[in-house]
This record gives structure tokens, C-alpha cells and sequence, in this order.
């Protein structure tokens, strides 16, 4: 507990390596308490956050200034830290196969850096034994020194929604784990300075891995079914939300919903999971099939607009499409592994470039990951078929005679309410076509 104390007392310091949409708002929530690096390899990044700037797509926070951090490219900067929380992003490479390049390399960048008594704590989501196998070695051979003996080594995956406004970081329990009794400590009285919530020690660090990929994995494959049964009841001509309305009536049933499926977690992780499982000689039945169904609803939502654009006899070519929506959920400014490119990508395929709206998302972001230049709200008129792709409040806040503003004076309009936010009768009732999963 001495590290812990020297922490407290502002003797040593905590440094956070990787600030993004994890990293940043630890960072941020220490700095409440205790004195804090906040490292990345990106020195614009940095720059940005040194002016003030950059950080508030990535925090709610009105300003910083309150905070006792200090921003930095420099990795000699970490030898003032004797706390290390790296959190790093872990996605997937080409065939699915977890991409650790980046764990490995801030895990190297730390390891130069140690001091005895230190200890290292991933939170970046890997499948269960990364943290032993993988990233304490490299700790060893860049320190020169023994985990176990002169520095320790935890786990605490991290469960940061970001948009979510209610499921914060202080008040979601964090679990914590650690390589022996003496780590686990520590690091749960350090985490508990910032979690209200509490935390909880897993048995192993193993376990604590384990228990972050399959939390999504779960996710995953409940959505799974639902776009299942979406896709079913489409063929049966039945209402999906009217059946989940009338299937949630019964308390033990679980409220998820159809859609589209994308992130840098729910979308990953899974494939984490299964790899491990082939490593050790099993192979994933359920939680594979679940990221098939949900890898291709991209491609089915787009080719069911365009059955029903036909079936009404749309002028495909010439029709004027608006897709509202672009990040990977609502109220969410994050595009990272969006799968509303897909639908994009498919309606491509056939010839439209449909507009796209999303106030919450970069412009130029956009632009760089997909070459989508966003259009914006105000403009949209004459259309033909709308989109609404991701609910976020601007859009989930429009009423019909908003929409109705933005469609042409034709004889076909179609609203496409993807998560089914909206009232079929309300459209149908002014005679427009609806649609949703």
C-alpha cells in the first residue's frame, strides 16, 4: 500500500499511455485527485490538448484547467510515474485475428521506463492470457527487471460507453485484478479514488480478461437474434416492434432490439474471443454465427431499401436519398468501425451516392476514414427516401411534419426508421411509405 499513499500524498505520480476515448477520461477523472502524465505518441494530439483544444469530443468536461495533468509526447516524461494504465486500442487485423501491435508497443515504451516498485495495469480488451504471456516478457525485457518481484502487473478491462450519459465512469463498477494479493490491492484502492461505484477484484487476471470479451460478446449475440428475427418476420410480414413490444411484456425477457452492430467494442471483441478458443482446439459456434448475421445486416438493410424503392416503383437513379447518420450509435460523435458505411457502400453498388447527415461527426474525420463529405440538415429537401440510420437526439427530436418538410411533392416517399424510434402510424397515416428492421 506504500505505492498507493506516495500516490495520494502527490509523492509519485499516475500516467495514463493512449489518450483516446478511454485513456483521456481516466486521465481526466485522476487528475480529479492525484497528479497524472497523460501520454500519447501523437505529439498533434498532445499539442492540441496542451492549447486546450481537441479534448472535447472525448469529454463532457467544460474545461481541464481544474485538473493536475500534464499532456505529453515525450516518453523519457514517464520515468516521474511509478503507476502505469495503458490503454491502447486492440483491433482486428485482415481474417479477424487480433491486431496487438499497439499493446505491445506502448507495453515496450513503458517497460523503458520502470522503476522498481512500479506497477502496470492494461485496460485495453484482449482475449484471456495476453496480459501474461504477451505483455509481461516484454515488460521484463525492456526493464531488465522481474515481474512479481520488482514491479507488478494487473488488469481492469475498461467499460466506458462513450455518449452514454447516465453509465459513467465513476459509477460503473471497474473490476480489477492483479498477479498476486499485494498488486490486487494496490490497484483496487487506487481505482476506488475515482470509481464511486466501487470495484471488484476478480480471482485472476485471466479471469478479469475473460470477463470483458465475453461482456460483449453477449451484446453481440443477443443483437444477433433480434436481426434474426427481423429478417424472419420481414419474410412473414410481421411488425418486429409490435412483436418485441408484446414479448417484453413478460418480465424475464430480454429488451434488445434489431440493428446495425459497429464500434470499437461489440463489433471486436467477439472476434478476440473466438481466436483464443481456435488457439486452444475449439471452434466457436455460437458466437461466430452471431458475427455473421451481424457483420451482413449492413448489406441487408441497404438491399431492403432498395426492394422497396422498386416495389413502389422509385426511380432508383434519380431518386434523391438521404442517409441521417453516420457514427456507429446514437449520440455518439465515434465512426470507428460504423457499419452504416456499409449500408453506403452497398446502395454504391447500385448506383446512388445517397447524402449523408451527421451533426455529431467530424467533417474532415468523415471525409479522411470514408471520403464521405457530410451534408448538413438545413439542406436537405426534395428528397425521396430518408434514412434515419442512427437516432441521435437532433433527429429522434423530429416530428412527422419535419420530415415531411424534407421529402419531394412526389407520390413515393419512404421513411426508413431503421431502429424503429418512430410511430408507423404517424407516417402512414400522411402517406408515407415506412420501414424499419
Amino acid at each position: 500500500m506504500e505505492l498507493y499513499e506516495s500516490i495520494v500524498d502527490r509523492q509519485e505520480k499516475i500516467a495514463v499511455v493512449g489518450l483516446g476515448y478511454v485513456g483521456l477520461p481516466i486521465a481526466a477523472a485522476f487528475a480529479k485527485r492525484v497528479d497524472v502524465i497523460g501520454f500519447d505518441v501523437n505529439p498533434q494530439k498532445v499539442a492540441a490538448f496542451q492549447n486546450g483544444t481537441g479534448w472535447q469530443e472525448l469529454l463532457e468536461e467544460e474545461s481541464l484547467s481544474d485538473r493536475s495533468i500534464t499532456f505529453t509526447a515525450d516518453e523519457e516524461m514517464l520515468r516521474d510515474a511509478r503507476f502505469f494504465i495503458v490503454a491502447v486500442p486492440t483491433p482486428v487485423k485482415s481474417g479477424n485475428v487480433p491486431d496487438l501491435r499497439y499493446v505491445q508497443h506502448a507495453t515496450s515504451i513503458v517497460g523503458r521506463h520502470l522503476r522498481p516498485g512500479s506497477v502496470v495495469v492494461f485496460e485495453s480488451t484482449v482475449y484471456p492470457g495476453v496480459t501474461d504471456d504477451i505483455c509481461i516478457p516484454i515488460l521484463e525485457v525492456e526493464s531488465g527487471m522481474r515481474c512479481g518481484v520488482d514491479f507488478k502487473v494487473g488488469y481492469s478491462p475498461e467499460r466506458i460507453n462513450p455518449g452514454d450519459k447516465v453509465h459513467k465512469l465513476e459509477n460503473i463498477v471497474k473490476i480489477v485484478s492483479g498477479i498476486d494479493a499485494e498488486a490486487l490491492e494496490t490497484i483496487a484502492k487506487v481505482y476506488e479514488l475515482v470509481i464511486d461505484a466501487g470495484v471488484y477484484r476478480a480471482k485472476s487476471i485471466k479471469v478479469a480478461e475473460a470477463a470483458k470479451v465475453i461482456e460483449n460478446a453477449q451484446r453481440d449475440i443477443n443483437i444477433a437474434f433480434m436481426n434474426e428475427l427481423a429478417m424472419l418476420f420481414n419474410l412473414m410480414g410481421i411488425d418486429t416492434k409490435a412483436v418485441l413490444q408484446a414479448a417484453q411484456t413478460k418480465w424475464n425477457f430480454l429488451p434488445f432490439s434489431p440493428g446495425l452492430v459497429g464500434g470499437h467494442c461489440i463489433g471486436i471483441d467477439p472476434y478476440y474471443l473466438t481466436y483464443k478458443a481456435e488457439d486452444t482446439g475449439y471452434r466457436s459456434k455460437i458466437i461466430l454465427a452471431g458475427r455473421h448475421i451481424n457483420e451482413g445486416m449492413g448489406t441487408y438493410v441497404a438491399q431492403q431499401i432498395i426492394k422497396t424503392a422498386v416495389r413502389l416503383k422509385l426511380d432508383i437513379k434519380n431518386a434523391r436519398i438521404a442517409i441521417l447518420g453516420l457514427a456507429y450509435k446514437e449520440d455518439c460523435a465515434d465512426i470507428r468501425n460504423t457499419k452504416v458505411i456499409d449500408v453506403i457502400h452497398e446502395l454504391n453498388e447500385y448506383g446512388i451516392v445517397p447524402l449523408v447527415v451527421d451533426p455529431l461527426v467530424d467533417k474532415e474525420e468523415a471525409f479522411k476514414e470514408y471520403g464521405i463529405e457530410l451534408s448538413d440538415l438545413s439542406t436537405l429537401s426534395e428528397l425521396d427516401l430518408v434514412v434515419v440510420a442512427v437516432p441521435h437526439a437532433p433527429f429522434a427530436e423530429m416530428s412527422v411534419t419535419d420530415f415531411e418538410k424534407l421529402y419531394s411533392d412526389g407520390q413515393t416517399n419512404i421513411m426508413v426508421d431503421l431502429k424503429g424510434i418512430f410511430s408507423r402510424a404517424d407516417y402512414e397515416s400522411r402517406g408515407i411509405h415506412y420501414w424499419s428492421l
